[in-house]
């Protein structure tokens, strides 16, 4: 299973915002839209950087008060790791259990496709498991 079947299923919908966007404003977006992680793009819409919920409170426990005045350039994780639409499912995991992460844009070509999370992968894991007993189970019932 790959990262494009996921996108599939989930959509390739993008949350992104700029990096002069306000930190407070982007705040709002991903307590609105209930996501961990919003896309920085550039002019352009090539991918600037990430910033995720984590990035927001390390923010405001080092910088406190400040944060109200900064934007999302500030603060975003600008070496991104991304994957490709053929990417699988476990190569996605292991990334993003190795990086501490849990957001992975999804680019081929320079071009962004879509984002996945780890709520994601996970969910096709488990309809893969579900489907290989699914397919288990009606392989033994003809057999007997």
């Amino acid at each position: 299973m790959t990262i494009a079947s996921v996108l599939r299923s989930k959509g390739n919908t993008i949350v992104s915002v700029k990096p002069e966007t306000p930190l407070m404003e982007l705040v709002a977006t991903i307590a609105s839209r209930r996501i961990g992680a919003v896309l920085v793009l550039d002019d352009q819409g090539a991918l600037a950087g990430i910033v995720s919920e984590r990035d927001v409170v390390k923010a405001l426990a080092t910088k406190g008060q400040e944060v109200t005045g900064m934007r999302a350039g500030d603060i975003m994780t600008r070496t991104v790791t991304t994957v490709t639409p053929a990417t699988s499912i476990n190569e996605a995991m292991e990334l993003m259990d190795r990086g501490y992460f849990r957001h992975l844009p999804v680019l081929e070509n320079g071009e962004l496709l879509g984002i996945i999370s780890v709520r994601d992968v996970v969910r096709a894991r488990i309809e893969r498991h579900v489907e290989e007993t699914d397919n288990l189970r009606h392989y033994i019932h003809n057999r007997t």
